[in-house]
């Protein structure tokens, strides 16, 4: 082994120019892919089946050729099509495009395996806020599927900066075929081998450290929080009888009637009837299963119907009537409807990449609502609102059960809903954390807000709510006022599942 050779090699011109050149086309080549890969990733989830099958076949192609066959096709396509030669003729463009359509293939896989690591509850909760697909994509789906795809993205640009070696093979000027030029001139292979290899070793380490520190930047547990300034006596009271006027009357802002719902075979909601009158709370009881959460998911399109109509200030929710079956309605007719109506999930369903601050103001901001500035200042004083106004800086991870479940509270408050509706609140959280939130709801309440509870808190819906629903089986089996269907509970079931709960 020459080592005086070998070290000379260091300061060989040609090699830190192929150097340059295997950067600019990796960085090129990972750059462009990460982002056309993306889009073909959220293309593959397509309902429209034509944009669906065209990517399929697109990955299932271009993960089946050799990048070597690739290569070479490209960089000939101007033999038989003169006129790409302007664009083709060049090696680097023709070794980034093909490159870009190899590496879109597989990073797209990446992808999509991130964004189905997603919950859908996220996708969920920013939809009952109001707001459109392009919107929930982009700014809850895309940063926490990125956020998942992130190690095997860079996995996939160091095999990116391995792959240039392979350009060679149209006559660009990059690392492995200067040390080519190089050996067949002087024979000394495995010097010049060593410092090819020693080349590569320097640009994967390099770029390695960046991306590890990409990871870190976006890991938000690494990230130091702020404390936030905490306003004065918080609006959290304790869970207290609320002075009603007369339940069940006056303008209806949904109104469910004999609304069906099957999943498969099986029917969940039998013909079941609900108005929601402004103003006023209504608690729906009843055991596991009886299609609660199904038909509180209805009053706002999370779930279609199939039979009856839900109507929100006398329009269907979400929906379309076609023939004899139901339609969903587009994206942004249902986004505006759904801004009216807001939801709080059973599983908080916040958005860990962002603060609790920044989940509140999230709606808002997107949907135009007010500005950044504004929105800050008027979520601050809806934090406040909910006793959460000093941990505004604070990301989910950071807060307990209880506090989550206020913020989410909070971010539905947002933008300023007609109606809330809860599905199970404080069915996910310890029991010493469960007044903390019925305390909220207590508040609002007695705020006038328009609100429809699923609940197993037999307490809170006989204290504030105006008038219960008691569903089993996919039915209504009873309603009325809460101290009415409590104290005097007419049908049998009814009074079984009271003196269970009871018990």
């Amino acid at each position: 082994m020459d080592w005086k050779y070998v070290f000379s090699l260091f300061g060989y011109a040609p090699f830190w120019q192929a150097s340059l050149t295997v950067v600019e086309l990796s960085v090129l080549a990972w750059g462009i892919s990460t982002v056309l890969g993306m889009f073909v990733a959220l293309g593959r989830q397509s309902r429209i089946r034509w944009v669906h099958a065209v990517l399929e076949a697109y990955v299932w192609l271009f993960r089946s050729l050799p990048l070597l066959v690739l290569l070479i096709f490209v960089y000939n396509v101007p033999s038989a099509f003169p006129e790409t030669r302007v664009f083709l003729g060049s090696p680097f463009v023709a070794g980034l495009v093909a490159m870009v359509l190899s590496e879109t293939a597989y990073i797209s896989e990446i992808h999509r395996g991130g964004i189905l690591s997603v919950a859908t509850g996220q996708a969920e909760a920013a939809r009952a806020l109001g707001l459109p697909w392009r919107s929930i994509e982009f700014n809850v789906v895309i940063p926490q599927a990125f956020r998942v795809s992130l190690p095997a993205l860079g996995n996939e640009f160091i095999t990116i900066v391995k792959l240039t070696s392979l350009v060679s093979s149209i006559s660009l000027t990059e690392l492995l075929l200067v040390g080519q030029r190089l050996y067949t001139q002087n024979f000394m292979v495995l010097e010049t081998l060593l410092v090819v290899a020693i080349f590569y070793v320097i640009l994967v380490s390099f770029f390695e450290i960046l991306l590890k520190a990409l990871e870190r930047f976006l890991d938000v547990s690494k990230r130091r929080i702020a404390p936030a300034a905490e306003l004065t006596d918080s609006g959290v009271t304790k869970l207290e009888r609320r002075h009603r006027g007369v339940a069940h009357q006056g303008p209806a802002i949904i109104e469910a009637a004999n609304v069906s719902k099957h999943f498969g075979q099986n029917q969940v909601l039998k013909g079941v009837d609900l108005n929601v009158h402004k103003g006023e709370v209504i608690a729906v009881i009843g055991p596991s299963g009886s299609g609660k959460t199904t038909f509180i998911r209805t009053l706002n399109g999370l779930e279609l119907i199939d039979g009856g109509q839900v109507l929100f200030n006398g329009t269907p929710v979400c929906y379309r009537k076609q023939g004899d079956g139901y339609r969903p309605v587009r994206d942004a007719q249902a986004a505006l409807q759904r801004r009216d109506i807001g939801m709080v999930f059973q599983q908080f369903n916040l958005f860990p990449h962002k603060t609790a601050l920044q989940n509140v103001m999230y709606a808002p901001v997107a949907l135009g609502l007010m500005s950044a500035g504004e929105a800050k200042r008027q979520c601050l004083e809806v934090l406040h609102r909910v006793g959460m106004d000093a941990h505004a800086n604070k990301y989910p991870y950071q807060l307990s059960g209880g506090q989550q479940q206020r913020v989410a509270i909070a971010r539905a408050l947002a933008v300023n809903p007609q109606v809330m509706l809860f599905d199970e609140p404080t069915s996910a959280l310890d029991p010493e954390l469960v007044d903390e939130v019925l305390a909220v709801m207590n508040q609002l309440a007695n705020d006038g807000l328009t609100m429809v509870v699923v609940t197993h808190e037999m307490r809170f819906a006989r204290q504030v709510a105006d008038w219960v629903v008691f569903m089993e089986g996919g039915k209504v089996v009873e309603e009325g006022p809460s101290e009415q269907v409590f104290s005097h509970p007419v049908n049998p079931r009814t009074r079984a599942f009271l003196s269970r709960v009871a018990a």
